[in-house]
């Protein structure tokens, strides 16, 4: 028997077979509407230049076939792959690996596919490596999750000829940047610990020319000048436990030290480890306050107060700056989000000893 366009599908979920027995395509279809392939392109993407009638006979004649479009005929029909790309550098740690979650999430929900790669160094050739590549895979649009300033400098210096958007540092006055308001968590945090009663706040500091750590060392640096505080001199980890525990052996063996500030939970981790250690209660002789609010913050003895950012949002809204670049190209200012941050208390923090 001589297989039909209208022959029913084999096994579940399989597309039926055009006249030669291959699966339909889009030819297929415009020939069993009565329409021209361009008609029928018009109707996967949804453009409004086409009759309702129309639409529903290349509707019906795909529904008889079996047609599925797949991405390379979206492509052609669109003008785009429908692909993402986004560039990361040390995607291991929490924050940037939670965005990167929140943008496979919401890329998916929009239609899109998702090409990453993370890079261990940032220097220009490193980076027109990974943009080539990216737009070689006819990437739309890239997203780079640029923790170091110098991260930044490298893509400035880098043409993309894509639309662009930028977590945590700035790059030029038309890429969009997105990042978690780390100056204003920086000081909730430090006026936290001055309102319990401390006299001053001691801080580990991220390390020198993370975005994120230059600004929240400066923003405890200003809290305190405003409150008429003694200024320490920082101590500058690595973002890891090992560095925060290595510091917090230091600051145990400072009987003034009451409270401290350290600009991630895994450094804050860290000093609690040495705290106990040296035995030094926690919030009884020393408050401690982290920044991030991991998963593991409420679950530490104690639970950590620390500085909760929405990295899900970032991700998310970076996704949608990205989206609105794409569909309206063009030199534009230069939009700058900032996600709020909120103070989370928890048993980590309390009133300076008594006497």
């Amino acid at each position: 028997m001589t297989p039909s366009a209208t022959d029913g599908p084999g096994p579940k979920g399989r597309s039926r077979r055009n006249f030669a027995g291959a699966r339909p395509v889009m030819a297929d279809v415009a020939r069993l509407s009565g329409v021209s392939k361009q008609t029928v392109s018009r109707v996967l993407n949804n453009h409004p230049a086409v009759r309702p009638e129309t639409r529903q006979a290349v509707l019906d004649a795909m529904l008889t076939l079996g047609y599925r479009p797949s991405r390379s005929a979206r492509s052609l029909a669109s003008g785009r792959t429908r692909m993402l790309g986004v560039i990361s550098f040390d995607a291991a740690r929490y924050g940037p690996a939670s965005i990167l979650t929140a943008i496979n999430t919401a890329a998916q929900e929009a239609g899109y596919l998702v090409s990453s790669i993370a890079l261990d160094t940032a220097d220009q050739g490193t980076v027109v490596e990974a943009v080539n590549r990216l737009s070689a895979e006819g990437a739309d649009g890239v997203i780079a999750i640029a923790p170091q300033q110098w991260v930044g400098r490298a893509l400035a210096e880098t043409d993309l000829g894509t639309p662009l958007v930028v977590l945590e540092s700035a790059l030029d006055a038309s890429t969009p940047l997105v990042t978690g308001d780390s100056r204003t968590g920086a000081r909730k945090a430090t006026e936290h610990l001055l309102g319990l009663g401390h006299a001053t706040v001691w801080h580990i500091a991220g390390p020198a020319g993370w975005t994120s750590a230059d600004h929240r060392l400066a923003s405890w640096q200003v809290t305190l000048q405003v409150a008429g505080a003694d200024v320490p001199a920082p101590l500058v980890g690595d973002w890891g436990a090992d560095s925060g525990y290595e510091l917090g052996r230091r600051l145990a063996r400072r009987p003034e030290v009451t409270a401290v500030f350290a600009s991630n939970d895994q450094m804050a981790l860290g000093l609690l480890h040495a705290l106990h250690e040296s035995g030094r209660s926690v919030p009884g002789e020393v408050s401690v306050v982290g920044y991030d609010d991991i998963p593991e913050a409420a679950h530490l003895l104690p639970p950590l107060t620390t500085v909760r950012t929405d990295f899900a949002e970032i991700g998310t809204r970076s996704l949608r700056l990205l989206l609105d670049r794409i569909d309206g190209p063009g030199e534009r200012p230069r939009v700058d989000t900032l996600v709020p941050v909120d103070l989370v208390v928890r048993a980590s923090s309390g009133p300076p000893p008594v006497g």
